[in-house]
């Protein structure tokens, strides 16, 4: 299931859905451009907290992947521990595809 998430994000990416990392992240939160934030499992826990932390404030859904920052980076391009979802369909359907992938273990 993971291959379809990242093949997902890889097409969001050449879309222009994504803003990779934690600044360009919490641009897209600050701004209302974000839907989804995704944090990769071997985020540091500074860096999960922080973002967590600004986050709250939002109502955003924030999704924990079990896909590591160089798996992430192969399939969108850039390493990125911190991904936010800038487009409602795109933050729907990576919402689905999470959902199954929970319901399918």
């Amino acid at each position: 299931m993971n291959e379809r998430i990242l093949s997902f994000l890889g097409l969001a990416r050449r879309a222009g859905k994504l803003s990779l990392g934690f600044d360009p992240s919490v641009d897209a939160i600050i701004h209302g451009r974000s839907k989804l934030l995704l944090l990769c499992e071997d985020l540091s826990e500074r860096s999960r907290k922080k973002i967590t932390n600004i986050v709250e404030r939002t109502g955003i859904k924030v999704i924990s992947l079990d896909i590591s920052m160089n798996h992430m980076g192969m399939a969108i391009g850039k390493t990125s521990g911190i991904i936010s979802v800038d487009d409602e369909g795109f933050a729907n359907k990576l919402i689905m595809l999470c959902e199954d992938k929970i319901g399918g273990n």
